[in-house]
């Protein structure tokens, strides 16, 4: 990873900080109100546990928003952790595709 890039955003931190502490709400309110287990949420907020289709509609309507705002941070996420962890070998073992145009 470069040493000036940010560490990746899990949307577990999203949902933490910019949801529940600000709505002092509890995981456990969170939990109830999308009838998932509390450990659930619980692994979320602390990054161990991604944000699936399934919750990402819970989510969203609990909140009353898109789920794809919770999918979209998911996948930002993920293609973030990928990228550092396989960037210097994709760039050594995949060429980007060049096309050659054909005069006619």
């Amino acid at each position: 990873m470069n040493e000036d890039k940010l560490m990746p955003i899990h949307p577990g931190e999203v949902l933490l900080e910019e949801f529940i502490k600000p709505m002092n709400l509890s995981q456990n309110q969170i939990a109830l109100a999308l009838g998932v287990p509390e450990q659930c949420i619980n692994e979320i907020v602390h990054g161990k546990r991604c944000i699936t289709a399934d919750i990402a509609l819970r989510l969203a309507r609990y909140f009353d928003m898109s789920p794809r705002f919770w999918l979209g941070l998911q996948m930002d996420y993920d293609l973030d952790v990928v990228e550092d962890e396989i960037g210097d070998q994709l760039d050594k073992e995949v060429a980007v595709m060049t096309v050659i145009c054909a005069e006619k």
